[in-house]
């Protein structure tokens, strides 16, 4: 025999009880509708406007500082091999300095994209995934 017990007072009503409609998830057919339409939508337009204004300048420069190092290190050797401080030579420093400017694009990317892009973002994906909007709120933030 199956008893049921009343449910406790110290827990929060469930979504029937409390009379709000309970939330279904997305269908995938319903997401890719949704997903379609977003990408008409002025938000996400300028969403990847400000995702192409980042990426492509500084894909061109860091590109192009490291042809400088491949094609100096192909047909000026002789400036490559200018030493600089003991055994360290122009070649080395440049090959280092690669290191230093990927480290440097990732980190002001990342200053760039939680400044500029994770908000725009975070905005229109809960509007997409049906999640209450707080515009200029971001993820962690209380409403």
């Amino acid at each position: 025999m199956t008893t049921h017990s009343a449910p406790d007072a110290s827990e929060p009503p469930q979504p029937a009880e409390r009379g709000d409609p309970a939330t279904e998830p997305l269908t995938v057919a319903e997401l890719e509708e949704r997903s379609a339409l977003m990408h008409a939508d002025p938000r996400f337009v300028e969403l990847r406007g400000r995702l192409l204004r980042f990426v492509v300048p500084a894909s061109i420069a860091f590109l192009s500082w490291y042809l400088l190092y491949v094609l100096m290190s192909a047909f000026a050797r002789g400036v490559m091999s200018t030493k600089v401080v003991g055994s360290v030579n122009i070649a080395l420093v440049f090959g280092l300095l690669q290191f230093v400017t990927t480290f440097g694009i990732a980190i002001l990317y990342s200053r760039y994209t939680n400044r500029r892009y994770d908000p725009l973002a975070d905005e229109l994906r809960d509007e997409l995934e049906g999640q209450p909007v707080v515009p200029g709120a971001r993820k962690g933030d209380e409403a």
